[in-house]
């Protein structure tokens, strides 16, 4: 009796995972746990299935993993050039792999590019070991990265997306570090490639080809991250660009490779489709209106907006937008990209976007003599 009760509390613990698994893919009822697809600069939501639900994401764990690591390039710590020395632990890390040589030195714009297009596990581990100083404190700064950017929903183990107990994230979350991926011009070096190779000091030369296929057969996609494991299923997430509008689109848990592309390509049919960014304000455009100065050279200066502004919304919807702009009490002199006010843009009476207003010129303190003559101007008028 102590045997049966035993192993049917066995298995019960070993079926619950499955349970959880199928009672998400039934809530979506297409063959996969989970779906998230938004908009990449507001964040509007255009599709979501099951969003938060807890799941294994298998190598979309190395999005966090490449943020990491141009985070690091972008701080100066870390350069592309840098030879990294890769350990006899990464070297073996199997999996998803380019089969560095342990002892080796490889630049780590190489390593990067293998975990950006081969999905790499052991150049996730050497570029790990060398920000760290090991992959364990490198999981810690990628859960600390994680709840900076709000993914509550995450815990990472690894930083490879192996198999781990207690390793989950959301198909939200997934969206959330993609969307900060992408703020990376650096990254897209690598994230459009399809084939490409790495060669060894050795001169051995392993061959590398993107598992994304929707980089080559999808107009404007040019980023993205599978991942497998049979504890994951099909997993991708991707990003498309076309005009102004870039969208990021997330599936997790497909049966089938197939199902992955197709629903994530539907996805992004259905937001180029249906939606546009509408140019509200251009970054490298001066604005009409000019900012009051005093006691400057000029009575008034030329301004642009730090950034361009866009606002996301049905192609059928007939919004108003509007903007107003505030300037601050500006004395001279005044620096070409100093804040001199703030502009706020409205869709429908709510407050949408608030964007900075800079400079566009510098503007010297008026003189004694700058003075007197604006003096003459207004006796001769």
């Amino acid at each position: 009796m102590k045997k049966t009760a035993m192993a049917i509390i066995l298995c019960s613990v070993l079926l619950v995972p499955c349970l959880h698994a199928e009672a998400a893919r039934a809530e979506t009822g297409r063959g996969y746990k989970a779906a998230y697809c938004a908009d990449f600069y507001s964040g509007t939501v255009i599709l979501s299935e099951n969003e938060a639900a807890h799941l294994p994401i298998a190598s979309m764990c190395k999005i966090m993993t490449l943020l990491l690591c141009f985070e690091e390039i972008e701080a100066g710590r870390l350069s592309q050039e840098e030879e990294i020395a890769v350990s006899e632990r990464a070297s073996g890390m199997g999996g998803s792999q380019v089969f560095l040589e342990a002892g080796a030195r490889y630049p780590a714009g190489e390593l990067i590019k293998s975990i950006c297009v081969a999905s790499a596990n052991d150049s996730c581990v050497a570029m790990a070991e060398r920000i760290a100083g090991s992959e364990e404190e490198f999981v810690s700064r990628m859960n600390e990265r994680a709840e900076a950017l709000g993914m509550l929903d995450t815990v990472f183990v690894n930083c490879t997306g192996l198999p781990g107990t207690g390793q989950y994230s959301c198909a939200k979350d997934v969206y959330r570090m993609l969307r900060a991926l992408l703020t990376h011009d650096e990254y897209f070096r690598y994230g459009k490639i399809w084939t490409d190779k790495i060669e060894h000091p050795k001169g051995r030369v392993t061959e590398m080809a993107n598992t994304n296929k929707l980089i080559r057969t999808y107009s404007g996609c040019d980023a993205g991250k599978t991942g497998y494991t049979d504890e994951a299923g099909f997993c991708l997430a991707a990003s498309a660009a076309r005009g102004n509008m870039r969208v990021i689109s997330v599936v997790m848990g497909a049966d089938n490779s197939k199902i992955r592309f197709d629903k994530t390509g539907a996805a992004f049919d259905h937001a180029f489709a249906n939606y546009t960014n509408k140019a509200i304000l251009d970054g490298d455009m001066p604005l009409d209106e000019h900012c009051p100065l005093q006691g400057g050279k000029k009575q008034a200066a030329a301004v642009r907006p730090e950034r361009s502004a866009y606002l996301f919304c049905k192609k059928k919807d007939d919004d108003d937008i509007f903007y107003e702009l505030s300037f601050d009490t500006v004395k001279a002199p005044v620096s070409a990209g100093q804040q001199v006010g703030t502009a706020v843009i409205y869709k429908n009476g709510v407050e949408a976007d608030r964007v900075a207003l800079l400079c566009n010129e510098s503007v010297g303190r008026a003189t004694y003599f700058d003075s007197l003559r604006e003096i003459a101007k207004r006796w001769v008028s």
